[in-house]
């Protein structure tokens, strides 16, 4: 099937998940289960927790997540420890989490564990690139969208996102916000030299001259833009903000006129609303993205949890169309 073919041909894949219960657990062990019968090695890990039986916020019952015999997985020393799974350790990094170091171990049965990885990007890169030592072909990352992570997955080559009727029971709502967050993700790139020199950048706004050179304008929130107004676009017009992305930030930017070219670190902070967005790039202005992943598949998961089921065959054709990329309800396959 395209949908696992297109996984191998990258060396790091995420999961992400668009709202809660739109079927990323459910979407990854199909996953697994389907690279289980071929002759490949994989790797997994998480941004963030993930695969415990409850989840930690509403206490409903979750899929967890089933590793088989030969796969490498990425967890924190807390978690190793409380595996349902036989495993021997590759290594314990001297990368550490809250959750204790991070314990890199091979899957010598089947079994479920929950997976705890690096807390940051840098650090969910640092891992995946060092996977090759240990001859795996892709590392899939199991992904998240949140304000309070400091980890993205737009770090992986591709990605997968896991969609449905949690997120609206609406069909051509759910296809529109879906087709939005496709258009985040593929924003146009940073030049590369210029991506390597920005995520250096760990916090701030910065402006960027025509040759390219950085510079702090010491204005560590957006919140504090409209009293440095006349300061901003001393070296040009091109802004790159290392954090979150707002509408009151596209907002006062669209109506200073300037023909504004922002750079985000990558597509998961930016929470903007998509006429704001629209209005933003409408009036002459451009956002870019440091990190960029490209979308090679989306999951949906027809049923809300409040028990609303929607049609699967429209909803996946739907989706088709708006996103030209393949589509699959993995529970009907």
């Amino acid at each position: 099937m395209p949908f696992i073919d297109n996984i191998l041909f990258h060396s790091s894949v995420s999961i992400v998940g668009l709202e809660k219960n739109t079927g990323k657990t459910e979407t990854l062990n199909y996953i697994l289960n389907r690279l289980r019968t071929m002759d490949v090695q994989v790797a997994l890990t998480s941004i963030g927790v993930d695969g415990e039986h409850t989840d930690s916020v509403t206490r409903t019952p979750k899929p967890e997540i089933t590793l088989f015999d030969g796969m490498i997985f990425v967890t924190s020393e807390k978690h190793y420890s409380e595996r349902k799974i036989t495993s021997e350790i590759l290594e314990v990094s001297e990368m550490r989490t809250a959750l204790g170091r991070l314990i890199t171990a091979r899957a010598k049965s089947w079994g479920k564990v929950i997976l705890s990885g690096p807390s940051d990007t840098a650090g969910i890169k640092r891992l995946i690139d060092g996977m090759a030592r240990f001859d795996v072909q892709t590392t899939i990352v199991d992904g998240a969208l949140s304000r309070l992570s400091l980890a993205s997955p737009a770090v992986t080559e591709a990605m997968v996102l896991a969609t449905g009727a949690a997120l609206s029971a609406n069909i051509p709502q759910l296809v529109r916000e879906t087709r939005f967050v496709q258009q985040l993700i593929e924003l146009p790139a940073v030049e590369a030299k210029l991506a390597g020199e920005l995520q250096t950048i760990k916090g701030g706004i910065w402006a960027i001259d025509a040759e390219d050179r950085l510079h702090d304008l010491e204005i560590p929130s957006v919140f504090l833009l409209d009293k440095r107004e006349e300061d901003i676009f001393r070296f040009g017009t091109r802004i790159y903000v290392s954090g979150a992305v707002s509408d009151k930030l596209l907002s006062f930017l669209r109506i200073q006129n300037k023909n504004v070219e922002l750079a985000v670190s990558d597509f998961t902070k930016l929470f903007v609303s998509q006429k704001e967005f629209n209005a933003f790039l409408k009036s002459g202005n451009s956002i870019k993205s440091v990190l960029r992943s490209k979308l090679i598949a989306v999951t949906v998961n027809p049923l809300s949890p409040s028990g609303f089921l929607l049609d699967s065959d429209t909803l996946q054709r739907e989706m088709k169309k708006a996103l030209n990329v393949p589509v699959y309800d993995v529970k009907n396959m």
